[in-house]
């Protein structure tokens, strides 16, 4: 089973962060929802989640991706040196990160963006001038989106790297897209 780990900090963008997570495990991966701050986080529009577990008891597990959604958080997370660590170590291991928003700018804090093609929020466009704004890319090392619009096409690609065109599909017709 693939394992994926998804950081999470009070005002993580909620659309962003369950559409995908809800996708990923329709179709069988295991996602940990790990909590920076505690274990309840609030996210941007006051929807409260708990998560599985914290960060710092599941950093050094072994996972086969990592998921970053975007939202107000992001802003917190990029002072976490622990957190932009571990995006560096996820990157040198040559797993995949998923990043939607402004959860890309976690990336530039890495030093990861530089040559590299990905997409982000608009609002972003001042720290990453490389934001194509196009909906999504898929480059082989990082997933990127553009925002909440765009959760639902980030979540079937994500599902699609990790497990499969079939499953991608097979989640697709079941929730009738």
């Amino acid at each position: 089973m693939k394992r994926v780990l998804c950081i999470l900090e009070n005002g993580f963008e909620e659309i962003e962060m369950v559409t995908p997570v809800d996708l990923l495990r329709r179709a069988g991966v295991e996602v940990v929802l790990a909590g920076v701050s505690g274990m309840e986080l609030t996210g941007r529009s006051g929807i409260t989640v708990k998560a599985d577990s914290l960060f710092s008891e599941v950093a050094g597990e072994r996972f086969d991706a990592l998921f970053l959604p975007g939202g107000p958080a992001v802003m917190e997370l990029r002072k976490q040196e622990d957190v932009v660590a571990l995006i560096r170590a996820f990157h040198e291991s040559g797993l995949l990160i998923a990043a939607i928003c402004a959860a890309p700018l976690l990336l530039k804090d890495a030093g990861l963006v530089d040559g590299k093609r990905i997409t982000a929020h608009f609002s972003t466009e001042d720290e990453l001038p490389g934001n194509t704004g196009e909906r999504l890319i898929y480059d082989g090392e990082f997933l990127t989106s553009r925002g909440a619009g765009t959760a639902l096409d980030f979540g079937f690609e994500f599902v699609r790297i990790l497990v499969g065109k079939e499953a991608a599909d097979s989640v697709s017709e079941a929730v009738m897209t």
